[in-house]
């Protein structure tokens, strides 16, 4: 079901939730499908986005989300929270189990602080092992793979990209992510490369959702800016509770 959403008429919206408040939220306002953020459940908690929790505490996290909402829900798991496509698909299947129905991972990694990109090579040859062990184990799963040339500013980005998609489709990609992706002309040229479904991210500039239609992206998400976006809220309510010395703000 999850997969087939990716060849819908319109794209599919993908709502970033963090805790059952907001999956609940999303549920109620219509949407049709979550995604964790890493970046969000990574704050609430205290911590830098790059694997900086506990794999026990995402899968506790992501359970109790599971539990909140009928919605199909997919997991942001970073570089997969294992060293090695054994450790990687294992974590994926302790998700499914608590009712992930799809996952992210990203073909980069956080290392002392710095993100930067891994050999294309390299991490297409370990999705192509995590996809065998999850299909040796008969597990079904829509994996995303997130690809960062864009996010890290790499030189010629597009080239780059198109080059990392076409390893990971061989791999066993069912979709791809490019964040920070916005110009009409490098998305067109993206989704022409590849027969997999391209999943685009909110950022300043990104065409409207009926243009990122007609450019045949099929999936659109909105990463930690949601959450960013509520808690630049509540900094400026409680600014003005102060400001004002009343609570009358709240309830207007």
């Amino acid at each position: 079901m999850f997969k087939s959403m990716h060849n819908m008429e319109n794209p599919l919206v993908i709502c970033n939730v963090w805790d059952v408040a907001s999956a609940t939220i999303a549920q109620n306002s219509g949407f049709s499908a979550i995604g964790t953020s890493s970046a969000a459940i990574a704050k609430n908690l205290g911590k830098e986005d790059g694997e900086n929790i506990c794999f026990e505490s995402l899968l506790s996290i992501v359970e109790i989300i599971s539990k909140s909402t009928t919605l199909p829900l997919t997991v942001d798991i970073e570089s997969g929270y294992g060293h090695t496509p054994e450790a990687i698909a294992d974590n994926i299947i302790e998700l499914v189990k608590v009712g992930a129905v799809g996952i992210n991972i990203e073909d980069s990694i956080v290392v002392k602080g710095e993100r930067e990109l891994r050999d294309g090579i390299l991490f297409a040859k370990i999705l192509e092992k995590t996809r065998k062990r999850l299909s040796d184990k008969n597990i079904e799963v829509f994996i995303n793979v997130r690809s960062d040339a864009y996010l890290l500013n790499v030189t010629h980005p597009l080239e780059e990209s198109i080059d990392r998609i076409r390893k990971y489709q061989l791999a066993g990609a069912d979709g791809i992510f490019l964040p920070c992706i916005n110009t009409s002309s490098d998305i067109q040229s993206v989704v022409a490369s590849t027969v997999l479904p391209i999943n685009v991210m909110s950022v300043p500039n990104l065409p409207t959702f009926s243009e990122l239609k007609n450019l045949g992206v099929k999936r659109i998400s909105m990463g930690n800016f949601v959450h960013e976006a509520m808690l630049a809220s509540l900094s400026s309510m409680l600014i003005s509770i102060g400001q004002d010395q009343s609570f009358k703000g709240l309830f207007q």
